[in-house]
């Protein structure tokens, strides 16, 4: 097999994969690419390219400082199972431009075992969380399945 290059070079993301991916999505489904785009662009995005093609997609929002958000983690159907996810997720967690984050938080519903393996767990005080959502977005995940 091909080995999988990691890389945050904005140049070469594949906004047509990218954007079909996270519009199948059970966090985000029917994106408009546009979000997608601006959401990369005010982010630390990377991605997984086998042979030229896009095969992951992850991001990160931050302040540098204080405080992280990992968002949109996606690995292709094609080479789920291989450790790529965990593989970005580290690819994050060893940059250096992440180095003394204090706090590092994201939401799933299915892959908590992978971010476990990364020292990821539930929050410690969890009543002290709290989200702001838009309207729509809400009802959205009201209406979805649990």
């Amino acid at each position: 097999m091909t080995e999988i290059l990691l890389s945050d070079d904005h140049a070469l993301l594949q906004f047509d994969r990218i954007h079909a991916w996270l519009a199948s999505s059970y966090w985000s489904p029917g994106i408009a690419r546009e979000l997608v785009e601006r959401a990369a662009a005010g982010s630390h995005a990377l991605g997984a390219y086998r042979d030229g093609q896009q095969v992951g997609y992850a991001r990160m929002i931050t302040d540098h400082a204080t405080f992280a958000w990992l968002a949109d983690v996606w690995v292709d159907e094609g080479v789920r199972g291989q450790g790529l996810g965990r593989r970005m997720v580290s690819w994050f967690l060893d940059h250096p431009a992440f180095a003394g984050i204090r706090r590092i938080a994201l939401v799933t519903a299915d892959a908590h075992g992978v971010y476990a393996a990364l020292g990821f767990h539930p929050p410690i005080r969890p009543d002290r969380f709290m989200e702001r959502m838009a309207p729509d977005f809400a009802q959205m995940l009201r209406d979805a399945p649990a």
